[in-house]
């Protein structure tokens, strides 16, 4: 049985906090393992395309991640379930893009960041596997996010023009349209 976790809004502390590195003990330990399963949880209870283990109170450096026909991000490609240990991001090059982007600890705004196109990922999986990885596009918008959690940022702090920041509602109505259109160019060049 999972537990939902609630969620730290803007403005918590902790969200400002820089997340402590999970040891491969401390991984390997039955309550640590629930802790990822109840972290889960509770990302698919908010239809959230991720969460960081910070933003339920937790200052540890862990983000899951899973995009499947998710209502809050009907244009983003899937992601299948993902789970990050300690990662660190390298860009693989200097191309950027523009992301809209909203969170969950940032009810109701969302706003453009400039996002890497291209990273390297590493990291461990749950069971301390090592993952070496390359991700591209929209998919990389998102580890961005995320990741930046585990270092106390919001998207808000990476806001290029604050003009951006709007409602979902009002997103919805005068932005999805043309950032859909931005989605499908950005998945035809890098694939995700």
């Amino acid at each position: 049985m999972s537990t939902l976790f609630k969620i730290a809004q803007i403005g918590a502390p902790v969200l400002r906090e820089r997340a402590h590195e999970v040891t491969r003990e401390q991984l390997a330990t039955p309550e640590f393992q629930q802790f990822i399963d109840d972290l889960i949880a509770t990302m698919r209870d908010a239809n959230g395309a991720g969460l960081a283990a910070i933003q339920v109170h937790r200052p540890v450096r862990v983000v899951v991640m899973e995009v499947d026909g998710n209502p809050r991000y009907p244009y983003k490609p899937k992601i299948p379930l993902t789970v990050l240990v300690n990662p660190v991001l390298t860009p693989l090059s200097q191309e950027h893009f523009d992301n809209y982007e909203g969170c969950l600890s940032v009810p109701d705004l969302r706003g453009v960041v400039s996002r890497f196109a291209e990273l390297r990922v590493q990291a461990w999986d749950r069971h301390g596997t090592p993952i070496d990885r390359e991700v591209r596009g929209i998919t990389a918008g998102t580890f961005q996010h995320e990741v930046d959690h585990l270092d106390g940022m919001l998207f808000v702090d990476r806001v290029t023009d604050p003009r951006s920041l709007c409602t979902w509602k009002e997103f919805a109505r005068h932005h999805e349209a043309g950032f859909r259109l931005q989605v499908e160019r950005i998945v035809a060049r890098f694939g995700s």
